[in-house]
């Protein structure tokens, strides 16, 4: 079933309704967590968002990915200066709202229905929450809201298949900052074609990863040409030439692996157990050919005698540990 959600988001309403997404930093400007940013980590596939700016909710969303770590989009400009620069991109398909709803004008209705804690609104005004981004309300909120206007429901549930999908989102995100690295005059030329070959897991990336993975860790796989250089610390989420070119922020992954630990649907603890996220199908992952991962990570049977588990360097360990905060899917 979908959750629904109501968004605040004044500052930056028109970039992120163009954009076909919502933003927003990790933690807030003190470095305290915000359970409204936090949101956009439980937001799932299929849930739709109410989009208020200006005391009135204009779009409906429907959310397309899962949140994903990126830096915070150039179109912002200097709103939210004092906001992180990394934080999360939720891919989300904005469609009309017809007429345009004003909760001020449904008080009555609507103040029953708010949630106990993290209200996106002010039960006596209207307006939104001073703080508050991202917030879950009530399918029975969500439907007194819209059931004073129109939205296309169809072209909502079938919008942004193939625009907003996880692939083209994060490849538009990293051509934007592939193109910083190419005008960055601090690297020399050959750091800045080996840092932009790092993204597709090529060039010095890949040797120093080789140095140190020689097999899949879900596999065992250990031909080359059959393996994808994967960063654990995802390239566009690194601060820094070295983070992108180190080898200790790596793994030899055939695809569909690959895919699974870049998603977050995967990831590894220190010892080199496997983690599964509880939002992917265990179906599919044995559709995938990964029962082995199951059965391991489940406990449901013995894992096969073959199924070997080796720890990480202490190296590595700090790039997983990202990796299970930031990307993992809790």
């Amino acid at each position: 079933m979908p959750r629904y959600w109501w968004v605040n988001h004044k500052q930056t309403w028109q970039q992120e309704i163009e954009g076909q997404y919502l933003w927003s930093p990790k933690i807030n400007a003190n470095g305290s967590r915000n359970e409204f940013y936090n949101n956009m980590r439980r937001a799932s596939p299929g849930d739709f968002v109410l989009s208020y700016a200006d005391q009135h909710i204009g779009r409906v969303g429907r959310v397309t990915e899962f949140a994903f770590a990126a830096p915070k989009p150039e179109e912002f400009g200097t709103v939210g200066a004092n906001w992180s620069r990394n934080g999360w991109l939720l891919p989300v398909y904005w469609t009309r709202l017809a007429p345009p709803v004003r909760p001020s004008a449904m008080l009555d209705l609507l103040r029953p229905l708010l949630p106990d804690r993290y209200s996106p609104f002010n039960p006596d005004t209207g307006r939104g929450n001073q703080g508050a981004y991202l917030a879950e309300v009530s399918e029975p909120l969500f439907e007194v809201i819209v059931s004073n206007a129109a939205f296309d429901l169809a072209l909502l549930v079938r919008g942004g298949s193939n625009s907003l999908n996880y692939e083209s989102v994060v490849e538009a995100v990293e051509d934007r900052i592939e193109r910083r690295i190419a005008d960055d005059l601090t690297l020399d030329d050959t750091e800045r074609r080996s840092v932009i070959a790092a993204r597709r897991g090529q060039g010095i990336f890949r040797a120093n990863l080789e140095k140190i993975e020689r097999a899949c860790r879900l596999t065992g796989i250990t031909t080359p040409s059959l393996l994808k250089a994967s960063h654990i610390k995802p390239w566009r989420a690194c601060e820094s030439a070295n983070e992108r070119l180190d080898g200790m922020n790596g793994l030899l992954l055939t695809p569909d692996a690959d895919h699974l630990f870049d998603r977050g649907f995967i990831s590894f603890e220190d010892e080199g157990k496997v983690r599964i996220s509880p939002r992917v199908d265990r179906e599919d992952l044995r559709r995938l050919g990964f029962d082995q991962l199951v059965f391991e990570a489940t406990g449901m049977m013995e894992a096969p005698a073959d199924w070997r588990i080796d720890s990480f360097l202490p190296e590595q360990r700090a790039y997983l540990d990202y990796h299970r905060k930031e990307v993992y899917l809790s």
